[in-house]
Parts: structure tokens; C-alpha cells; sequence
């Protein structure tokens, strides 16, 4: 695909960032374009392997080579190559309801898996994806698809982040009455309230909630279901009104640090401070919530994946004065071991854009207590550990700290209200039980998928999960379906 030297004549060649100095002063993207010629000499970089394992391998397990909604890599370069960009659209959009998401962040496992990586030097997959789909929503080819017939079934997606948007908009598509339930003001999930801004603006989602709208599904906003919220709507209520219900809601129970001083005043999740900002950026009310803010503090933050890089990334935004990362994993090689790990994806040092703009990491850390005075915590008091997470003798620490920032994952859904209430199975992790073969829970009409069901992992994983699930409802329903899997 693609020029067939091209692999051989063009140096790999990615988006650049505008300059932390500058990208720091607001909450906008930053990431700069790269050119139509620039993209089409990187598209024509595809080599036309024998085995392209960017594809995907149909695996359901994160980890596995390639990209999980399987998206036609070789083939959108080769158009993008050759310039026929309505058509890489179209190719695009065949596998993937939502590439401006992932263009912009998904961690590109398809790049880990690509041939050329074998020496560091993989097509930009994630570059020419964002490139295709923007230039199709500013070209305007992304129009409404209106269902031709109605099947005058309803359904109820239940959660609008990316999986309940993939879902709501497949089935929507073939022409059933889907309506959405969030319990937030706007759509989106943890795209609209935990991935920043400045990675994500969310113009971004809005316009596709909109031609969503356009094809006939219903939000229904501040709406919660179960719970203890004031106006929440009772599970059951949904069976009695809807043919179907998929429960597309997130792995939102974070993950806890349960050690001593954990009551101390300015120690909070980071899925309590990112939203805030979010809401700040959006012109969203904050409600009665009292406000957290990094301005002017030492900030540390707990945890060395993605959802502690955003929580850097704010911090300093907002005028953090210091900014620290602790990881309980020791630090990883620089450079992976390729005949040990290639097409999969490697486990090395990966420095966020928001990790470069300032933070200090600390790798192999545990957090022995937090200490502080009149109630506000002051201190972190940590220790180095081996490699069986034992604590090193001698190697104890203090961190200042008035911001403290726990971002160490999400263990399962929140149980409590709708969970209980529908009586839904759950597996040994505490997720929603429901296989990839039909997306079926335990309770009749009742799908789950995306993080609800598999626990927290990738945007791209809750897309596929989210068209899959779509699928198999359309089957349940109709008793055929050709909804792609």
C-alpha cells in the first residue's frame, strides 16, 4: 500500500507540539498539523506488509497487536497516499464511529504493532487518522445517516461515554428509537469530564452528539438512573417502557489509598479535580462542590498512568507551584526489547507531553502516611521498594505537599443504585458479567459494554465494545442484524 519504496525514501515524520512556554497558558490543544503533502508522504510510508498486524488481531484482550476496532490501516493510507480523502473517510468510518477521539487520544497500539517499528520507525497511523477525519468535518462529508425504515423498537443506552455513543449511534442507524441517559449536564463520559481539554476540546464531541441528534437519538440530560440522586429514574421503569437496555456507563469506583492521615484536608481523587476544570473550561457550574485548585501549591500526584498525566497537566495550567509524580512500578527500560515484544505492545519509557512540561517522577515509591497540621495535609511520607514492592530499608523520604492527587486507577462500576437495583451479575472484579459474544448480563434486555463491563482500559476498546454491543441488541431484537462486528 502506499508507495512501495516509500518506507525506504521518507523519514517518519510526526505532528509537533506548540512550545510548553506557550501551550501552558490556556487549556486549548496544542498539537500542530501536519500538512496535506507532509501526511500524504507519511501515508505512502505503508508498506504493504504481508501480515499488517495494525489491523488488529480480533483479540478482545488489551495487550494483543494492533488496533481493537480493526481498522483498515493499509487501506486509508493507500487513499490518503493517492489523495482520494472522502473515500479514506469513508474507508475510516466503516470500523470506527468516532476517529476524531482516538486521532487524538488513543495510545496508537497499531503504531507499536507496525512493521516499520521494528526499528523505531513506524508509520504516524494516529497523525493520518486525525488528518482524515478532521479534513472530513471540515469538508462537510459527514452527514446525518438517516435511517430509511423505522423498526418501531426502543432502546435505552444508559451512560453517553464512548461506548454508549457508539452503541446509541449504531442502533440508531438501522433505525430504532435509542435514547440516551446521562446523569451529567452534557454527553461525553470521561471524554467531556476526565481527559482535559487541552487534549480534547469539546467542540469535538458536540458536533458529533449533534449529527447523532439528526439520526433520531434522544438525550436525556441530568438524568441519572438509580441512585440516590434527586429526579433519578428507576431501572425497572426503563424495562417496562424499552424493548432493550445497555448499560454503557464507566469503571467510576477509583481506586483508594488507605493509609494514615488519608482524612486530611487537600488529598482527593484526581476524578474529583479533573472534571472541575472541565466544567471551568466549559462554562459548566460547579455546583455546591467546594472547589480544589493547584494554584500556588506543591502538587503531588499518586499514580503514573494517562489519568495522572492529565492531573499534571491541569496542575500546572492552573499555577501549580512544584508538580510530582509517584509510581509504585520501577521505572521501565528506555527501549523495549523488539524481538521480545513487537507486534505487542511494549512495556518502556514513555514521557507525556504533560510530564514534559515540568514534572518531576519518582519511580519504585510507596506512600507510607500523609501528615500535616490544623487538619491540612503537609506531607507525604514515602519510602523506595524492590522489585516485590518491599520496602527498602533506609530509603524513607518526606515530600511536601498541599495538593495530593490519587490517581491510581478504577477497580469496577459503582454498585450501589443502578447495579443492585437491576440485580445484574456481576464477575470476580466486581464488572458488570456479560461475554463479547452477545453483551447479554444475567438479567433479560439487559447488554452492558465498555468499562462497565470490561473495567477500565482504552477509549478504542470502549468504541468496539460499543458497536459490538450494538450488534448483538439489533440481533436480540430483530433476529438478524448487519451491524458489523
Amino acid at each position: 500500500m502506499g508507495k512501495p519504496t516509500g518506507f525506504l525514501e521518507i523519514e517518519r515524520h510526526d505532528r509537533k507540539y506548540t512550545p510548553v512556554s506557550e501551550r501552558v497558558k490556556d487549556f486549548k490543544e496544542f498539537v500542530i498539523p501536519l500538512s496535506e503533502r507532509d501526511t500524504r508522504d507519511q501515508a505512502a510510508r505503508c508498506m504493504n506488509c504481508g501480515i499488517p498486524y495494525c489491523h488488529g488481531t480480533g483479540s478482545v484482550q488489551p495487550g494483543t497487536p494492533g488496533c481493537p476496532v480493526n481498522n483498515q490501516i493499509p487501506d486509508f493510507n493507500d487513499l490518503v497516499y493517492n489523495g482520494n480523502w472522502e473515500e479514506a473517510s469513508r474507508n475510516l468510518h466503516s470500523t470506527n464511529n468516532f476517529p476524531e477521539f482516538t486521532g487524538r487520544i488513543c495510545p496508537a497500539p497499531c503504531e507499536a504493532s507496525c512493521t516499520l517499528n521494528i526499528d523505531d520507525n513506524p508509520v504516524t497511523i494516529k497523525t493520518i487518522e486525525c488528518a482524515i477525519v478532521d479534513r472530513a468535518w471540515d469538508s462537510g462529508w459527514l452527514k446525518p445517516e438517516i435511517a430509511p425504515q423505522k423498526t418501531g423498537k426502543k432502546v435505552a443506552v444508559v451512560g453517553s461515554g464512548p461506548a454508549g455513543l457508539a452503541a446509541a449511534q449504531q442502533l440508531a442507524r438501522v433505525g430504532h428509537d435509542v435514547h440516551v441517559f446521562e446523569k451529567f449536564a452534557k454527553a461525553g463520559g470521561l471524554l467531556r469530564y476526565g481527559i482535559p481539554d487541552f487534549k480534547m476540546e469539546k467542540g469535538i464531541i458536540d458536533r458529533r452528539v449533534a449529527q447523532m441528534e439528526a439520526e433520531g437519538v434522544t438525550f436525556h440530560y441530568n438524568t441519572p438512573v438509580g441512585g440516590s440522586y434527586a429526579g433519578a429514574i428507576e431501572p425497572q421503569d426503563l424495562l417496562k417502557v424499552y424493548d432493550a437496555v445497555a448499560l454503557t456507563g464507566g469503571a467510576e469506583a477509583s481506586r483508594d489509598l488507605p493509609i494514615p492521615g488519608r482524612e486530611l484536608d487537600g488529598i482527593h481523587f484526581a476524578m474529583d479535580f479533573l472534571p472541575q476544570q472541565n466544567r471551568r473550561v466549559g462554562n459548566e457550574p460547579l455546583g455546591d462542590v467546594r472547589e480544589i485548585l493547584a494554584t500556588g501549591k506543591d502538587v503531588v500526584v499518586i499514580g503514573g498512568g494517562d489519568t495522572g498525566s492529565d492531573c499534571i497537566g491541569t496542575s500546572i495550567r492552573q499555577g501549580a507551584k512544584s508538580v510530582t509524580q509517584l509510581e509504585i512500578m520501577p521505572a521501565p527500560p528506555e527501549r523495549e526489547n523488539k524481538a521480545l515484544s513487537w507486534p505487542n505492545w511494549p512495556l518502556k519509557m514513555r514521557t507525556s507531553s504533560s510530564q514534559a512540561e515540568g514534572a518531576i517522577r519518582e519511580y519504585a515509591v510507596l506512600t507510607q502516611k500523609f501528615s500535616g497540621g490544623d487538619g491540612k495535609v503537609a506531607k507525604l511520607h514515602c519510602v523506595h521498594v524492590d522489585d516485590k514492592f518491599q520496602p527498602v530499608p533506609g530509603s524513607e523520604f518526606e515530600l511536601k505537599a498541599e495538593l495530593v492527587l490519587l490517581a491510581m486507577g478504577f477497580v469496577h462500576p459503582v454498585h450501589e443504585g443502578l447495579l443492585k437495583k437491576l440485580g445484574v451479575e456481576l464477575d470476580p472484579r466486581g464488572n458488570v458479567r456479560a461475554s463479547t459474544n452477545n453483551y447479554q448480563t444475567s438479567v433479560p434486555k439487559v447488554f452492558s459494554s465498555g468499562d462497565m463491563r470490561r473495567g477500565q482500559s482504552l477509549v478504542v476498546w470502549a468504541i468496539r465494545e460499543g458497536r459490538q454491543c450494538a450488534a448483538a441488541i439489533d440481533q436480540h431484537l430483530m433476529g438478524t442484524t448487519t451491524l458489523p462486528r
